[in-house]
């Protein structure tokens, strides 16, 4: 007898707080599970205090592993371009500073030509008032998982005032928007 197994990918994307893409993203149809951390820059093994100060070039991500078979990487996207504003460098809100960024880091060639296209086309269709300033790069070796308790922060905490005034309105958008590929 075979054991079914799921079939899985990866992506990496950087939208200004972690806690809000992980929020975002957790509630997803076809999302297996999603990790806050830190990537894209030069210390090994940063904490959130060293991120913090802005000298690391790491950017607060989050890595999404995810069932290809019942979402794929373009809807990933669709999901990253509309949950963020990718036109603020180095800024989400009132979250200022380089790991705040909007990047998305790819694993491969073929996520590097999607993400890519679809950001030509949405340059291109003038969706933006401002020009698009999200940065596609190479994931290489400088993923790092976050703080245990930065991990699924939102649904843990959603009282606290970051959650309730910040993210819970950015779920609530979100769920109004992809109520087709939310989570049953």
């Amino acid at each position: 007898m075979t054991v079914p197994t799921t079939r899985t990918d990866t992506a990496t994307f950087g939208g200004g707080c972690f806690w809000c893409v992980e929020a975002i993203f957790q509630r997803v149809e076809g999302v297996l599970h999603v990790e806050s951390g830190y990537a894209g820059g030069h210390v090994k093994n940063p904490t959130y205090e060293q991120v913090c100060q802005k000298n690391t070039g790491h950017a607060e991500v989050c890595r999404i592993v995810y069932d290809p078979d019942k979402i794929s990487y373009e809807a990933l996207l669709e999901i990253f371009w509309k949950t963020h504003d990718p036109t603020t460098p180095n800024r989400q809100g009132n979250d200022i500073g380089p790991q705040y960024r909007s990047v998305i880091f790819y694993h491969n060639d073929v996520q590097r030509q999607i993400a890519q296209k679809y950001k030509a086309a949405l340059e291109e269709a003038k969706i933006f008032d401002k020009p698009i300033v999200t940065e596609i790069v190479p994931l290489n070796d400088n993923y790092y998982k976050a703080e245990e308790y930065h991990q699924n922060y939102f649904n843990r905490h959603p009282h606290q005032s970051y959650c309730a005034f910040v993210i819970a309105p950015k779920v609530e958008k979100f769920e109004k928007l992809f109520k087709h590929k939310l989570k049953k």
